[in-house]
Order: structure tokens, then sequence, then C-alpha cells
């Protein structure tokens, strides 16, 4: 039987919400789109996730749900022209008290800061609800004055029930798929090369189904994980960086540059780099790294991941790849320390068990009279005025006094830091023996 020349993930598009799978925080019977879809008045928002959760698919949903005209861009191939052009249609859609029509974006990450400004009037003016469709954080990559304009929803992979739900489905309901005898034994391996994203699961599904088929002549198809990883692994690209691979390459990256190997740092970053992944995705993993893994050990790595950041924005390829390798080897080789990531995830935790703890009065801001009266601020010891800019006093509440949140890591630069701080505040925290 010859494959369909759409794809299945295509095929079994859901057309309304009721067919939609996943994202019960947003759609499901208490989800906050869900309520402003029903009310028949929703705002421009951006969808924030990885591949294959279903961006497109909703914004396509709600535009059918609330029968409004839809337009639909790509960022990775449209212009500022295409905007305009766009824009323009949606006008020539308007009519008296009709809802504006929806603008879907995808990728919109992907959109200049001059394509994303040319969105702005028709946004603010209502001339559509824009739904944008990003992989990336939207902080990083919406400018502010579009973003302010927009509401942000998160968008989760789906859980192992949840796909394993779609493939049954699959299996019963796809003309393709329902002409076979198709038995599943073991999911995990599907599970496993989706990653949690559908329109993997469904290409996977396929794959094998078309490969077994074609070597079954008794009718019936058995698929146990071995056949899942044989035929996926044989067929699939070596770099999938809107899949699965660009997770764990990336992985395999942080892990060699947290390991201090900058041979298998570079490795990895060659995989990505001919993977044609974004270098800026690169280059901000690099940043967070620099100040989770080696912080107070070496400072200035923060500042060098900081400079390629900006650097990579500035240069663009094929220049980059040299940035990149540059702050990759650099920060494979620095000494390495995780002491400031600890101290504030300690810190919150303190925060979040105890509670609103009172600032001590002395602490206290004293802008009224009626403040100072209540002792606000009274008794402060001023640093500066004593010798070496240091006086001893209790700056935590008083529940907390002397808990220590930074413990200083082992190396040479944070062994400085602990014999200051033990010098300083014998009397409040202890540092141990040095």
């Amino acid at each position: 039987m010859t494959l369909p020349n759409q794809p299945l993930a295509e095929r079994l598009r859901p057309r309304e919400l009721g067919e939609f799978s996943g994202q019960a925080h947003l759609v499901g019977k208490n989800g906050v789109l869900r309520k402003l879809i029903e009310s028949g008045n929703i705002p421009s928002f951006i969808l924030w996730g990885p591949p294959g959760v279903g961006k497109t698919t909703l914004a396509g949903i709600i535009a059918n749900t609330l029968k409004r005209p839809f337009f639909s861009l790509s960022a990775v191939h449209s212009g500022v022209k295409d905007v305009r052009e766009t824009i323009e249609k949606a006008k020539k859609q308007q009519f008296f008290n009709m809802p504006n029509p929806v603008l879907f974006i995808d990728e919109i990450h992907r959109f200049n800061k001059s394509q994303q400004d040319s969105l702005l009037s028709a946004v603010e003016q209502g001339v559509i609800t824009l739904i944008g469709a990003t992989t990336e954080n939207p902080s990083f990559e919406v400018i502010s004055p579009l973003l302010s304009r927009c509401q942000v929803y998160t968008m989760i992979p789906l859980g192992e029930t949840e796909l394993v739900e779609l493939m049954n489905k699959a299996l019963k309901k796809d003309s393709y798929l329902s002409a076979f005898d198709i038995e599943i034994t073991e999911n995990e391996a599907f599970i496993r090369i989706s990653g949690g994203d559908v329109r993997k699961l469904y290409n996977a599904l396929e794959l094998v189904v078309s490969s077994e088929a074609d070597q079954e002549s008794s009718g019936k198809i058995v698929i146990d994980n071995e056949k899942v990883l044989r035929h996926v692994q044989k067929n699939l690209a070596l770099y999938d960086k809107n899949g699965e691979q660009h997770y764990d390459i990336i992985s395999a990256f942080i892990k060699s540059l947290r390991g201090s190997d900058p041979n298998a740092a570079v490795y990895w970053l060659a995989r990505m780099v001919e993977g044609g992944e974004d270098p800026k995705f690169i280059a901000r993993r690099m940043l967070i790294l620099a100040a989770e893994d080696i912080g107070l050990a070496n400072p200035n790595a923060l500042l060098l991941a900081q400079a390629c950041f900006d650097a990579v924005n500035v240069i663009g390829w094929p220049e980059s790849r040299i940035i990149l390798s540059e702050a990759a080897i650099y920060l494979a080789t620095s000494q390495k320390s995780n002491s400031s990531y600890i101290a504030i995830d300690d810190a919150i935790a303190k925060v979040r068990k105890e509670g609103d703890l009172p600032v001590p009065l002395n602490l206290r801001n004293s802008p009224t009279r009626l403040m100072k009266e209540l002792g606000y601020g009274k008794e402060y010891k001023y640093a500066h005025a004593y010798s070496g800019n240091f006086i001893v006093e209790n700056f935590l509440p008083e529940e907390l006094k002397g808990t220590v949140f930074y413990d200083p890591g082992i190396n040479s630069k944070e062994e400085e830091i602990r014999k200051k701080l033990k010098d300083m505040w014998k009397d409040i925290y202890n540092y141990g023996n040095l």
C-alpha cells in the first residue's frame, strides 16, 4: 500500500478544540485560553514551547472556533513586505462590528527588529489579533514594544499517556494505518524518540509501519522497541535542530563544558554548527553555564560569555563559529564552581519555608517622622564610617542569623574569598577550617 502524500501529522491535525490533546493548563476545562475562546474575545498572544506541541494547530482551531478570517506567515520565509501585504488584506476583511482577523506568525523569533516593528501599529489599533509561535524565550527574541502588547502562554511537551493515546488513535482513525493489523507491544522507544513532540512521534510511527509493511507478508505487523530503534536510526537525519537531538546535543555540549573537556565541547559545537543550529541559542546557553557552573571561580567567564553573545548577534555566519569556539574552549578550560547557583536556590528554599520574615528595624528605610519614631533605621551602622569600611552587623532576619547560603567553592579564587569572609564574619558566620 502506497504512503499518502500528506504526512500523518497533517492528516490527523485536530480541527476543533475537543480533538486537541495536551496543554490542559491552557485549553482544559478551566484553562485560561479556553475561557477566552468561550468568551469570544481573545487578545494578541504568543505561544512559547518546544516543537510539535500544537502551537500552529491551536492557532488554527482558535480562528476556526471564533469564525475569524485567518492569515498565516512563516518568519523563515516572510519579510516586511509580506507582513504589510497581509495586514492590508486583513483591513479589507474588516466589516462594521465584525471581530478582527487573526494573523498567525510561525517562528516569530526569527523576525528581526524591523519586521517585528511592522506589526506594532496593526496590533495596537486592533486591525489584527496576532498569534505568534516560538520555540525560543520571547523575553530574548521578541522586541519589548510588541511583547508588551501580547500575552505569553507557555506550552509543554506531551506526557507519555497523551502520546500513547495519540498513537492508538492514529492506528484506528488514519486511512493508511488502519488498513493494517498493527500491534504495538512496547511504547518506550516511540516515547523516547518523540521527546514530547507529536509531529516526531507520528513521523516515527509512519516510518516504522511503512518499513515493516514492506517486509511483512503475513498481514500482521508487530512493533517492539528494537524494531522502532532500528528503522528510525537508519532513516532519521543525524541532527534535527527542531527535534530530540536538538536537546540531546546541546545537553552533551553543556556537560562537556561543565566537565572541562574542550575537545568534546568543540566536537558537539561542530555538530550544532553543521546542523544549522541558531548561534544565539548556543551563545545563550554558554552565558547561563558561565554563571551556573563557573561563577566566582572565574568571574571573567561571565563577561566573556556575554561578549560572545553580543558578538554573535553582530557578526553572523560563518565567522560566528570562531567566536563560539573561542568562548567554548575558554569556558571548558576554566575553573568550575556552582556556589552562586547553590546559594540562590538554598535562599529561595528558605524563603518558601520560612515565609515573609520581618526586616530588622535597623535595616528599614525611614523616610517619614513616624517611621523614625517607630525605630526604623535606628542604630544602623554605616559601614563606611568604620575602619576598613566594615563593621560586624546582622543583615538577616533575626530568625536566620548566622545562616550560610554562600559556601565558597573549592578553587583558588574562592579559597581567597573563604579566608576573607572567615576573617570578617568569624563572630556570625561559620565558614569552617581553611
